[in-house]
């Protein structure tokens, strides 16, 4: 249903359909969707990428744009698989003297032009549909290697359950990926958080850096300040909401891009 039906049935306004949603979500009772809702699926379901890719999209680019100013020329960088890491990668278009290593296909398209970009796919069983790759060979090139970053995706956030997947493949190869990197940027758009999905990933103190599209809730900001993690959100313009100095001897700095 459209949010617009459901208010008009109920007598309500807009607004008060959108927060019921949100509960309804957090309940895994109802699934929001652009414009409306459609009924709660289990936490294994996946949504198509196809779908995903064309939820928040704006949100993403921005997100994208943000993270990948956090990259310096001669980083050696993971990038994940999802639409947010791809809005990553094309945001890296024309940078210099970089190794990306990766584990989606999309990525690798995306990037594989680009003449001062040491590319590395790492292998592995195409997941169809995803274009991911997965099993041993993924988890393997990432055991092997040692990177400066890692941009990672997923597909829901709790403070308690912390990062988790939809599919437990991609879990395994996100983990392999996060015991590679010195640093973590969690790319996660707002819709994510507070949702939990199938797989678990690894708990929230594991990430440096957080770059999302809106303010955090007091509960997340707390635990992300107790974990001295940067928290960079990336709205009309880029700013860092709030900024903890990061685990290491790297500085924060404030950034100013008009979208």
């Amino acid at each position: 249903m459209t949010v617009a039906d459901m208010a008009r049935k109920l007598d309500v306004s807009v607004m008060t359909v959108r927060r019921d949603l949100l509960e309804l979500e957090r309940n895994s009772l109802v699934r929001r969707v652009h414009g409306g809702a459609v009924l709660g699926r289990g936490r294994g379901y996946e949504p198509p990428y196809a779908i995903r890719s064309g939820e928040a999209s704006e949100e993403k680019r921005r997100i994208g744009a943000l993270a990948a100013s956090q990259i310096a020329e001669g980083d050696s960088v993971a990038i994940d698989i999802g639409s947010t890491s791809l809005e990553v990668a094309k945001a890296l278009h024309g940078r210099h003297n970089l190794t990306i290593v990766t584990p989606s296909i999309r990525v690798a398209r995306e990037l594989e032009d680009e003449p001062d970009i040491r590319l590395i796919l790492t292998g592995g069983i195409i997941r169809r549909g995803e274009l991911s790759l997965i099993g041993d060979l993924a988890e393997q090139a990432f055991s092997m290697l040692r990177v400066d970053r890692l941009v990672l995706g997923t597909g829901a956030v709790d403070v308690k359950f912390g990062l988790s997947e939809y599919n437990w493949d991609d879990a395994r190869v996100k983990r392999a990926m996060i015991n590679s990197a010195k640093e973590i940027i969690l790319v996660a758009d707002s819709r994510k958080f507070h949702q939990v999905a199938f797989a678990r990933i690894v708990g929230l103190e594991k990430i440096t850096t957080v770059v999302t599209d809106q303010p955090l809730s007091d509960e997340f900001a707390d635990v992300f300040k107790a974990n001295c993690t940067n928290v960079l959100v990336a709205g009309d313009t880029f700013e860092i909401s709030e900024t903890v100095r990061p685990r290491g001897n790297n500085k924060s700095q404030s950034i100013s891009e008009e979208s």
